[in-house]
Formats: C-alpha cells, sequence, structure tokens
C-alpha cells in the first residue's frame, strides 16, 4: 500500500456519489485515539502470554481517502500481562501526512518520509516498524507511540516493502522495494540484527509491477514478478496497477547475499499472489506455500471477483522448473507460521477464510480461521459465529523454546450484528474448540491489514 496519486477529474455536484466501500460499515475509519484498561475477559488469558499482539491498517486521520490503500495508518494493540488484558491502544503513526499534510498530495512525491505505515507491524532492533511498500518504515516504541522515521542511519536510499522477513536463525530482516518508476524497478536489502543495513542491491526485472510480498528460505530469497503492473491510464480511478496476462509471471531465485547476476528466473503460469504462507529448502528444492488467485486488479481497480487458494509451488533448483498445485479449495488468504520458522520447514500455518467470492466491489473477510497440515493438505476450521468476520491469524508460542503448533492463534473479530470488536485467542492444538479467551474491545476495530505478537523479550 503506498501514498495516493490523485488525478482533477470533473465531477457533477447535483449529484450524490455513494459511499466507497472502504469508508462504509466496518471499513469505516474511526478518529480519535484512546488508551483502555481493565478490558472484559471471557474464559482464562494463558498467563505465558506476555507482551502485546499488535495490528496496522488503513484509517485515513480525514476521514475520507480515495482508495482503501490510501489511509493514514493506524495501530491498534492490546497489552496481556499476567493473564490480564492490561490495556487497548490506538493510535495514528506519526508520519508528516498526519503532522504537516499537504493540500496536493502529489507535491510530496519522492518523500520517502510521506508514506501511511498502514499495511504491517513487527517487531526489529528492539522496538515495532510499521511499514508500507511506497516509502520508509516508522518506529514505534511499545505503548504505539511513534519514534521516528526509520531509513537505517541514512543508508536506505529506496521505499522497503510491507512484508520483510525476520530470520530467525541470524535476525537479519530481509526485505525488497518495487516501487521505483524507472528500472531498475527492484531492489533487494538486507538489514543486520543490530539495524544497520548490510546489501543494497539492485535486480533487473522488466516492468513496474505490483510484488506486495516475496518469500524467503534458509539461504534463498524468491521474487515474484507477477503480472499487475503500473498502468498511467488506470490513474483517473486512484489506483494506478492493473492485471496484464500478457506481461507472463515467474519467479526469481537468488541466494540471500547474491547479487542480480545470481538470479535464476522460473516461468509459471500467470496469476497473483498478496501473501505466502512460508517456503523451506528440501534438498536442491524450494517448496513456497502461497495464496494463489488467478489474478487481481483486473476488469476494474475494485475487483474482488476471484480470491486466493492455497497452492504449492516446487522450484527443482537442479531440473529449472516449477511444480503448480492447487491444495485446497477453501477461499483464504493472509497467511501466517510460527514466526521462529519463517524460511525453514513448517508443518502448519494458518490463514483467514475469505468470502463473498464473486462480489466485484469490495474484499469480505470470512467468518472462521483456517490451521492447515502443510505436508498433507488436511484444514482444522475455527468458526467464529453467525455474523462475525475475522482478521489474519497470528500464531504465539507458550515459550520460546515451545514445539511447532504448542502455543496460540490469537485475531482480532468483529461482529457485524453489534458493531462490536473483540479479540479472540485460540489454542492451536484444539482448534476447532471455542476460544480460550475472549478480550472484549472497548471500541470498534475496523477491518485491517496486518500484524504481530510480540512477546515482552523483543522490545528494548
Amino acid at each position: 500500500m503506498f501514498r495516493a496519486m490523485t488525478t482533477n477529474t470533473t465531477v457533477d455536484s447535483t449529484v450524490e456519489a455513494p459511499t466507497p466501500w472502504h469508508l462504509r460499515g466496518n471499513w469505516a475509519p474511526v478518529l480519535d485515539e484512546r488508551t483502555d484498561t481493565e478490558l472484559r475477559v471471557e474464559g482464562v488469558i494463558p498467563p505465558q502470554l506476555e507482551g502485546r499482539y499488535v495490528r496496522t491498517g488503513p484509517n485515513p486521520s480525514t476521514g475520507s481517502s480515495p482508495h482503501w490503500f490510501f489511509g493514514d495508518g493506524m495501530v491498534h494493540g492490546v497489552r496481556l500481562s499476567g493473564g490480564k488484558a492490561e490495556w487497548y491502544r490506538n493510535r495514528f503513526v506519526r508520519t508528516p501526512n498526519i503532522t504537516d499534510p499537504m493540500e496536493n498530495p502529489l507535491a510530496g512525491m519522492g518523500d520517502l518520509t510521506r508514506g501511511t505505515a498502514n499495511t504491517h507491524v513487527l517487531p526489529h532492533s528492539g522496538s515495532l516498524l510499521a511499514l508500507e511498500e511506497g516509502h520508509w518504515p516508522w518506529r514505534l516504541d511499545a505503548n504505539l507511540d511513534t519514534m521516528g522515521v526509520e531509513n537505517f542511519g541514512g543508508a536506505l536510499t529506496c521505499s522497503m516493502t510491507a512484508h520483510p522477513k525476520v530470520c530467525p536463525v541470524t535476525g537479519e530482516l530481509i526485505a525488497f522495494s518495487y516501487f521505483s518508476f524507472q528500472p531498475p524497478y527492484l531492489h533487494y536489502i538486507r538489514i543486520g540484527a543490530d539495524g544497520t543495513l548490510q546489501q543494497l542491491e539492485d535486480i533487473d526485472i522488466p516492468n513496474m509491477v505490483m510484488m506486495h510480498d516475496f518469500n524467503v528460505t534458509r539461504n534463498h530469497v524468491v521474487f515474484m514478478d507477477l503480472p499487475v503492473c503500473f498502468n498511467l491510464g488506470a490513474l483517473s480511478s486512484g489506483f494506478p496497477f492493473q492485471f496484464n496476462r500478457d506481461a507472463g509471471a515467474r519467479l526469481g531465485v537468488m541466494p540471500r547475499n547474491g547479487t542480480n547476476a545470481d538470479v535464476r528466473w522460473f516461468e509459471i503460469d500467470p496469476c497473483y499472489v498478496f501473501h505466502p504462507v512460508n517456503a523451506h529448502e528440501d534438498g536442491n528444492r524450494l517448496v513456497l506455500h502461497v495464496s494463489r488467485q488467478p489474478e487481481a486488479f483486473g476488469s476494474s481497480n475494485d475487483d474482488y471477483a476471484e480470491v486466493g487458494r492455497l497452492w504449492r509451488w516446487t522450484i527443482d533448483l537442479d531440473a529449472g522448473k516449477v511444480t503448480e498445485e492447487q491444495i485446497d479449495d477453501r477461499p483464504g488468504d493472509f497467511g501466517r507460521v510460527d514466526d521462529r520458522l519463517v524460511g525453514l520447514p513448517a508443518r502448519y500455518g494458518y490463514l483467514m477464510a475469505l468470502d463473498g467470492e464473486g462480489n466485484a466491489e469490495e474484499p469480505v473477510y470470512g467468518p472462521a480461521l483456517y490451521k492447515y497440515d502443510l505436508t498433507t493438505g488436511e484444514c482444522w476450521e475455527h468458526h467464529l459465529g453467525e455474523g462475525v468476520r475475522g482478521a489474519e491469524p497470528v500464531f504465539a508460542p507458550a515459550s520460546p523454546d515451545a514445539g511447532e503448533d504448542e502455543g496460540w492463534v490469537i485475531s482480532l473479530a468483529h461482529d457485524t450484528r453489534t458493531d462490536e470488536s473483540r479479540m479472540v485467542i485460540v489454542d492451536a492444538q484444539d482448534f476447532t474448540a471455542p476460544p480460550v479467551a475472549v478480550v472484549h474491545l472497548p471500541r470498534r476495530v475496523p477491518y485491517g491489514a496486518h500484524g504481530s505478537w510480540v512477546p515482552d523479550s523483543v522490545l528494548a
């Protein structure tokens, strides 16, 4: 997600335009910041959960934006300690778009501080990073207050993806940048565990494409050059990318400390992937699990007629080919694994159900969470209740050395009947059972993007 690019259009003032979907219902922004303590809890919060759940999302501070992707970032958080929900907080990320707004956003083009921080929030190097993909990240403290822009001592000279991966072995932050209007259209970024830039590498691709996410294994990165391409003619709708099947699709494999000359490209069927679940190495094969959809932003820029399903891509480095296979037909996305296994073999993945396929207007978050056995394809469903819509499932381990799946899956949920929001904590090993705890939130939390479970031990 990135800052809006607008064009002047003539509007008939006598005709009242319908309210866009991203400004209606639980997509609509909330404009106040608050701190609430002593939250109401049903069930028992596991005492092992010492930390905070945090999530960001687009939330225009003016109450309006031309596209959901362009809203200012608002971070919501719930602090858990001693078996209690100590607080709920929500804070705007105080970028210049909040503190020093411009009447004409185009005047700020090229200023990497003028982002929104509205897509993901994760811990690295002792603090939280709030991210989107057209600008620099922003650092937040443990109370979700903005500390300042992060460009790693001035060494980062391009934007950074909203979906970097923290290597559980080295602590490195592995990232990329695609938001460049001239070649090279892609840049690879590697940041040390101490927050210093280790590598900034130009990568050649033929088009400027919307590369929302990528894949990391222990020794490789895999770029997804998929055909959602920059289209200047689409600017009139406010969103400048559109699906172009003729551009083709391919995966680029590079060693994690490699260069442009080391990238090997493998063609695949044209499609789009917003989010992978995980990737790992199996000898000389790279195994990727992704939420694949036939296209995105095709016939219109608010086109949600087709959504993702779980697929497995296996890249055979010796044979030079990719095997593509669908794992399940359930619509789902926002996949996660235990963060301790990012880039390593992980048996279990957790996804959010999607609903309303065929709706060409708005995305519909689904009424269930999924847990997959990534080796067998078996799926367990956790139903959130009638009229309840979920969010990205995040895994929290029972302890730093707990086994895989030994812990809890945390997610936000919104009850469309009462317009109330809550946070659910589900036993990962008893996934179909009711939550072990439900934290009732003191305000409606709009549907958002991504977040993290952040143990106290990882923050300074």
